[in-house]
């Protein structure tokens, strides 16, 4: 009567999404203010002042049935244009406006470009740790996830990717900065893995698949663009993060021109984004963010937070990976099973998401996307739980 798998997708939601729901419980029950919840990758940090200004602008000026309308099923075609020219000045790529298809955040642009790629039986490399949902969606695509480990830095292993290439092997996707350690990977590393996929690609185009939601956050450590390490790469970005917009669901598909058939890879896209139902993402904010291109929220706030709790931590005794990027902390968890390490926490109202299924043992992701009153309120439980495993 049912599709199974949806249902159960359904009744067994992330575990990302199950502490976030339970923190908002516990906030209804003792107060907002005394629930610690670092769960969700949720922006805290006030959009840039291009995105308030360009609302108003457009709300002035523009007719209704043009700002709130429909726009063409890729995008309105000013705003592709927008986009490919900033991609050709700032990255140099000659980008063109009809290999930009414009999306409803990343979640779309991801499994719009899986449907456009997969076919019976291919395989997805994902590095672990990679964020959860990269599972489900290639799943859905009818695709097979294949895990490979990254190395002891979380830093791409080349002769683990290597190893696991096959003839089924169709993509491998990318996300640096990183969601959860905030690695960013260099371009070194990035030239040597496009020059690995180059060789693998003699008999079929592997595709390299490029989560970018982070681009913009980093501390100063630069990050590659992927379309100059590799020719068959696929771009996915969203405006979520940069421009503090998660609840507005806006982004981009540019397909790199030097892709092998990167016209009926763009069609595939079309097609896909067609079946699925996203056509047509949400015509406000694609205008607003084609005038915010390249810019993003206070980067300082986050590295203060990220400084902080960074500081507290390990004076705490707990070891942490410094991120380059994004605003996530992953922290070893000092017993074996991080999720009993994270059931422990909620005993002094921390929520921290176990690395189990980004696909690493032994961690706890901490977001420090969140007010800084809530981590200086935060660091003596943090302190407490420490002396409960370190003395």
């Amino acid at each position: 009567m049912l599709n199974k798998t949806m249902q159960k997708l359904g009744e067994e939601r992330s575990v990302i999404r199950e502490i976030f729901e339970y923190g908002n419980r516990r906030a209804a029950e003792i107060g907002r203010e005394n629930v610690f919840d670092f769960s969700l990758g949720n922006p805290s940090v006030p959009s840039p002042a291009c995105v308030r200004e360009e609302i108003d602008r457009l709300l002035a000026t523009m007719p209704a049935e043009v700002l709130h309308g429909y726009t063409s099923a890729a995008g309105a075609p000013d705003v592709r244009d927008a986009v490919a020219n900033y991609i050709k000045t700032s990255f140099g790529v000659p980008m063109t406006a009809d290999l930009v298809y414009m999306t409803c955040g990343a979640a779309a642009s991801l499994t719009i470009t899986l449907n456009a790629l997969c076919e019976e039986g291919d395989e997805f490399i994902v590095l672990t740790p990679y964020f959860p949902e990269y599972r489900v969606f290639i799943e859905a695509a009818g695709g097979v996830c294949r895990e490979v480990k990254t190395d002891a830095r979380f830093h791409i292993d080349l002769a683990a990717v290597e190893g696991a290439i096959n003839e089924h092997t169709k993509g491998i996707l990318v996300n640096s900065p990183n969601n959860p350690t905030g690695v960013v990977y260099d371009e070194e590393e990035l030239k040597a893995l496009g020059e690995l996929l180059e060789e693998k690609s003699k008999e079929r185009p592997i595709f390299l698949i490029a989560d970018e939601p982070y681009r913009e956050l980093t501390y100063g450590k630069q990050v590659p663009y992927p379309m100059n390490v590799y020719q068959n790469t696929v771009l996915c970005y969203s405006f979520s993060k940069s421009l503090s917009l998660a609840g507005e669901r806006i982004g981009y598909i540019a397909v790199s021109p030097s892709c092998v058939g990167a016209k009926e890879i763009f069609a595939a896209v079309c097609g896909a984004g067609r079946s699925l139902g996203f056509v047509c993402a949400p015509a406000l904010f694609q205008r607003v963010c084609a005038k915010c291109l390249g810019k993003s929220s206070d980067i300082g706030e986050y590295r203060k937070n990220r400084d902080l709790l960074h500081g507290a931590l390990q004076k705490d005794g707990f070891e942490c990976v410094e991120p380059d990027g994004a605003f996530y902390l992953f922290v070893k968890s000092p017993e074996p099973d991080a999720k009993a390490f994270a059931e422990r926490a909620k005993k002094y109202e921390l929520l921290l998401v176990p690395s189990d299924s980004f696909g690493v043992p032994g961690y706890v992701r901490v977001s420090y996307c969140v007010a800084r009153s809530t981590i200086e309120h935060s660091l003596p439980a943090f302190e407490q739980l420490a002396k409960e495993y370190f003395g």
